[in-house]
């Protein structure tokens, strides 16, 4: 790879999701946003080749794209008059409250007139970035149809008319959901990306979704599932730096050295919990997952884990999304309370045949109860479904190692 490929590669990264969010604003068209940004990397790779990279890339790309977009809509003048009308609504409408530009479109992009699930995947690829794959792997769908589905929530952005604008701050509660799906799915690309050409943990897309997750919190500070969401990353985040070994291998909860955790972060969690807790009012799906969390982050060591609490709160959450995936964690945190046997009939009833955690977890209990050879297959399996590198080389190592046993 050359340095301008490198520049362009870490300009994408940097800025698209930036200049994409100013174009859609300016110009009220979210198509019309991505194809300049597409269009000002393309005359990049033409360009610096020849002349050298810029001193301020991003800016030149930024200015790059808004005068195509221009000439764009000079040669179209049907969409003139769509032009001024977006302006004139963004100029009105802009809020000081609400004047960073990625979250800006994350709330865009989730109006209410799309279904949540179209919301949620087109604000990932629009201001995460993420491609068509990783947001189908996030959603455990096929690309093709993830493809579609962002497709279909264009069309129905264009078709309805839906303006480009802030909302109002009576108008965010109908839009939270979608936003807290959002961040909540950016993050977790980056904490295990599930693209196996990146690497194993993105701190950019961490830090980022935690950055606008705090911005949300500023703006609804009483809503318990946005600060149910930021302790949720931050209890997350702060075991980063044992995540992933200088080797490049995915380690467990287990295996993690708890002295590297971020303490300043967990006592920032842990707080935000028990402010949660002390509300008294029922708790919500990322409110939940933090305190299973703040479960986990309490004990120093694996072995001092209150795995009866975690399983209470994972039947609280069952309560509200009996989902698979839920019943899939659940049942790991029963393995250590009442056996693998216990929890391997658990995961067993479950329809999860395409998800790699689901027979990663079905290799250890049958691991555990001494079963190799079928241990063996469901490791094939995960590795086979897996798209994290750090995490097949856990896997391969773990099913290697069943040779020795």
């Amino acid at each position: 790879m050359t340095d301008v490929d490198v520049a362009i590669a870490h300009a994408h990264h940097e800025e698209w999701a930036r200049i994409v969010a100013t174009l859609a604003k300016r110009f009220g068209d979210l198509d019309i946003a991505e194809e300049m940004a597409s269009e000002a990397f393309a005359v990049a790779l033409e360009r610096w080749p020849v002349d050298g990279v810029p001193p301020n890339p991003g800016a030149w790309l930024t200015v790059t794209a808004n005068r195509k977009a221009i000439d764009r809509f000079r040669r179209e003048a049907r969409r003139q008059e769509k032009h001024q009308e977006a302006m004139i609504i963004s100029d009105l409408l802009d809020s000081p409250s609400l004047d960073d530009d990625r979250l800006r479109l994350v709330f865009t992009c989730c109006h209410p007139a799309l279904s949540l699930e179209a919301r949620v995947a087109l604000t990932l690829r629009m201001v995460g970035g993420l491609t068509v794959a990783e947001i189908a792997r996030a959603f455990l769908v096929h690309e093709e149809a993830m493809g579609q589905r962002i497709t279909r929530a264009k069309a129905k952005i264009k078709a309805a008319k839906i303006p480009y604008y802030v909302p109002s701050r009576e108008d965010l509660p109908s839009r939270v959901t979608g936003v807290l799906a959002v961040l909540y799915l950016v993050f977790n690309e980056g904490y295990l990306a599930s693209n196996p050409e990146k690497e194993a943990v993105r701190q950019d897309l961490t830090a980022e979704a935690i950055r606008l997750t705090r911005l949300v919190h500023e703006l609804m500070p009483d809503d318990g599932e946005v600060a149910g969401l930021l302790a949720l990353m931050l209890l997350t985040d702060a075991r980063r730096s044992a995540r992933v070994s200088l080797s490049g291998e995915l380690v467990t909860l287990e295996e993690q050295d708890r002295s590297t955790w971020d303490r300043q972060l967990i006592t920032e969690g842990h707080a935000l919990v028990r402010e949660r807790l002390a509300s008294g009012l029922a708790p919500g799906r990322y409110q939940l997952l933090a305190a299973i969390n703040a479960v986990h982050t309490d004990a120093p060591d694996i072995s001092d884990t209150d795995w009866s609490q975690i399983i209470a709160l994972y039947d609280q959450l069952l309560h509200l999304e009996p989902s698979p995936v839920v019943q899939l964690n659940r049942a790991v945190a029963l393995a250590e309370l009442d056996g693998p046997q216990v929890a391997l009939a658990e995961i067993d009833a479950l329809s999860l045949e395409d998800y790699h955690a689901f027979h990663a977890a079905r290799a250890h209990f049958l691991r555990r109860l001494g079963r190799g050879n079928e241990a063996r297959t469901s490791y094939d399996r995960a590795i086979a479904l897996a798209g994290n590198t750090a995490e097949t080389r856990y896997l391969l190592r773990r099913r290697d190692e069943l040779g020795d046993e």
